[in-house]
């Protein structure tokens, strides 16, 4: 019994270990489009971005994609926060309107 319990600890803590940490990219690093203010930031898989997803007729292979969710351009980088009250990313798709952009990644100003 103990030795299944050492081997659970084990492999749990391995994962832990494993699992990427979220971690924001200087906005320079944005390559795909303009750096994006998304009202919030959720993974595909999320109930609300599931329904937009749906909507537009997008499906998606991998559900842990990050998406933004009522996106718009920010502007003028470099100055604070830029306007952006929510998060700043940058997304590998953001052709969908503003209102979802698909493959995003925060970005800090």
């Amino acid at each position: 019994m103990q030795f299944k319990l050492a081997f659970v600890s084990a492999a749990l803590a391995t994962l832990a270990v494993a699992t990427p940490a979220p971690r924001n990219e200087p906005a320079s690093s944005c390559t795909t489009g303009p750096i994006q203010c998304c009202e919030s930031v959720v993974p595909a898989s999320d109930a609300a971005a599931t329904k937009i997803l749906g909507l537009l007729g997008i499906v998606l292979q991998d559900l842990n994609v990050v998406v933004g969710l009522t996106c718009s351009a920010v502007t003028v980088v470099g100055v604070g926060s830029s306007g952006c009250s929510a998060q700043t990313v940058c997304c590998e798709d953001n052709s969908h309107g503003g209102l979802i952009s698909i493959g995003c990644v925060p970005v800090d100003l």
